[in-house]
């Protein structure tokens, strides 16, 4: 009997015991911080899983149509380090330095807008410039970091190449790289680096206003006008520019030697000028 009773004094220790741990831990669980996804989403880092929380609910503009003024009294805003009425104006931060860029939203409306709006959810936010060619251009614009990865505010597709006669692929000019297809435009870009004298390189130069041929003196790459989009052009900042050029590089996948060793990457991009489309 005593017996009997000591083993029931036991048991119900272990059950006391049981009880206190199970709701010890309920209540442990029931308070640790919890994490938000929506704060999680919206950062991008270098992780192609990453979701970036940006919208696709915009809608294309209409396709801008060539200037018809006569080629030498075309407007040229690319030559001008002036941010006009017009145009709106970037600051892309990098771990090499800052790079000034203004944008030409009535001549690129649909690259320009994509831009600003994945700048402003954060879309940019430490991709690399992970295709860098000297003398040539430096690209970005993909979280995955390798040049498969890409982002549209116009429901996730990819758009039409924007081309304007008022605009050129001069040494600092800011365009958006494609497949090579006529609307396959999105969120990749690349600078154009090149400091060479490119004008023996115009096929035809009755086609370009004399102030874009003086341009191409001082650099740039004229077999890629007609084919992307130029957006922007560089006020300041180009010596960075250089500098994440000179990179040292290996070969991609693809075979092509312009994978940085140490790749530059984008702290952020900051609007100092916004434009209302």
């Amino acid at each position: 009997m005593n017996t009997n009773k000591k083993n029931n004094t036991i048991l119900f220790t272990i059950f006391g015991i049981v009880l206190i741990v199970v709701v010890g831990l309920l209540v442990f669980f029931a308070n640790r911080p919890k994490t938000d996804d929506s704060s999680a989403s919206s950062t991008n880092t270098s992780s192609s899983s990453q979701k970036v929380n940006y919208p696709t609910n915009y809608t294309l503009n209409a396709a801008v149509k060539n200037s018809s003024t006569a080629l030498n009294d075309l407007t040229l805003p690319q030559l001008s380090t002036t941010v006009g009425e017009d145009e709106a104006e970037v600051q892309i931060k990098t771990s090499a330095g800052n790079i000034n860029i203004k944008l030409f939203p009535k001549l690129a409306p649909n690259a320009v807008q994509n831009f600003l709006v994945l700048a402003k959810h954060g879309y940019y936010k430490n991709n690399e410039f992970f295709r860098v060619i000297k003398d040539f251009m430096i690209q970005s614009g993909d979280p995955s970091n390798k040049g498969t990865g890409t982002a549209s505010i116009f429901g996730g597709k990819t758009f039409d190449t924007e081309i304007s006669n008022q605009l050129y692929n001069i040494r600092g000019a800011l365009a958006l790289a494609n497949t090579g297809q006529a609307s396959s435009s999105s969120s990749q870009f690349f600078i154009v680096q090149n400091p060479q004298d490119m004008t023996s390189q115009i096929q035809d130069k009755s086609k370009y206003p004399q102030k874009i041929i003086d341009a191409y003196k001082k650099g740039g790459y004229p077999s890629l006008d007609g084919s992307h989009t130029v957006f922007g052009q560089f006020i300041s900042g180009m010596d960075v520019v250089d500098k994440i050029a000179k990179a040292d590089v290996k070969t991609n996948s693809s075979g092509e030697s312009s994978a940085p060793i140490d790749p530059v990457k984008i702290k952020s991009v900051k609007i100092l000028k916004d434009w209302k489309f």
